[in-house]
């Protein structure tokens, strides 16, 4: 009979233990699972100068390098301003030319005019010195020494008048003409410079090696400046994304790694790494939600890498993690 006694209290204490674990786990929270999805940088590429599309090298799905030409556009308007830009600064380094240099022909008949002042004054001052001369012996009237005198001073004006002419053809434009010229010089290359850069922007370049995921660009059509012609997908830099409230985060901060699946690799365990946790929707104000006090919890993004490449990660998968509070 004891033997018995004894083997029920020991069945007893096992069903009362089994009942128990039943009980805690019926009790226990079920795991929370966060489902968060793959990224990558998205890049739309327009124009920036308005044109028609002649030529497209790419289509959707094509993988490009970065620099590669992707779309040509036309623009009669641009190719015209350009050659009226080049005209210009031609007319300008001409202007600039003629400012900083003097005819031969000019000087040559500057200096011959000088010759001919100098002349001029040498005949009136011989006239001046006989007839002052025949007047100090009162054989000529003081109005002739008079005339004499007067030509003589008209015909030096003239000689100095010829002077200034000759320095003036001889150096040329005055120093801000000569300023005034070289900064005409210098809008007009800055201006074809300006147009040159419109006039190569007709070229569509891809600005990253990525994959083209969308196509608006057409054959024929206009697009103004700004227009979307592509879309990219930066495919070589790709990460996971998940948004969970602040009370979840507990401890995790930025380099904290933990291991999530992809469905889409039959649940393959990935390691990542925390590279940012932002805060994400505002409230204007914080108040309590009920009367116990409760606040409106905040959603934060949390971006976290692989730690190693994977291959075949598409920016849109799912990710699943089954998420403890880090530091709990």
């Amino acid at each position: 009979m004891g033997r018995l006694k004894g083997l029920r209290w020991i069945i007893g204490a096992f069903a009362l233990a089994a009942l128990a674990s039943v009980l805690w786990l019926a009790t226990r929270p079920p795991p929370l699972t966060v489902q968060g999805e793959v990224s990558s940088d998205r890049v739309d590429i327009s124009p920036r100068v308005a044109g028609r599309i002649v030529k497209l090298h790419v289509d959707v799905g094509d993988s490009v390098e970065r620099g590669a030409v992707i779309a040509e556009l036309e623009s009669p308007q641009l190719v015209a301003t350009l050659i009226a830009a080049r005209a210009a600064l031609g007319v300008a380094k001409a202007d600039l030319g003629r400012i900083n240099s003097t005819r031969p022909e000019t000087i040559a008949a500057r200096k011959a005019e000088l010759k001919a002042a100098e002349a001029d004054v040498t005949l009136s001052q011989e006239t001046y010195d006989r007839k002052a001369q025949l007047s100090r012996t009162g054989n000529a009237p003081q109005a002739m020494v008079d005339d004499a005198t007067h030509n003589l001073e008209s015909a030096i004006r003239k000689r100095e008048s010829a002077q200034a002419a000759l320095q003036l053809a001889t150096i040329g434009a005055s120093p801000e003409e000569k300023a005034l010229a070289a900064a005409q010089v210098k809008q007009a290359e800055a201006a074809l410079n300006q147009r040159d850069v419109d006039v190569g922007e007709l070229l569509i370049r891809a600005p990253i090696t990525a994959q083209v995921t969308t196509r608006v660009a057409a054959l024929g059509e206009n697009f103004s400046a700004g227009s979307p012609l592509f879309s990219l997908l930066d495919t070589h830099s790709i990460w996971f994304t998940f948004n969970l409230r602040e009370d979840l985060l507990g401890e995790l901060k930025i380099g904290d790694t933990f291991d999530v699946t992809v469905p889409a690799f039959k649940s393959q365990v990935i390691a990542v790494r925390v590279t940012m946790i932002n805060v994400q929707g505002q409230y204007a104000t914080w108040r309590a939600t009920r009367a116990t006090g409760d606040f409106d919890l905040r959603t934060f993004e949390v971006r976290a890498v692989p730690t190693q490449a994977v291959e075949g990660l598409r920016p849109g998968m799912s990710a699943i993690v089954a998420w403890t509070k880090r530091g709990s």
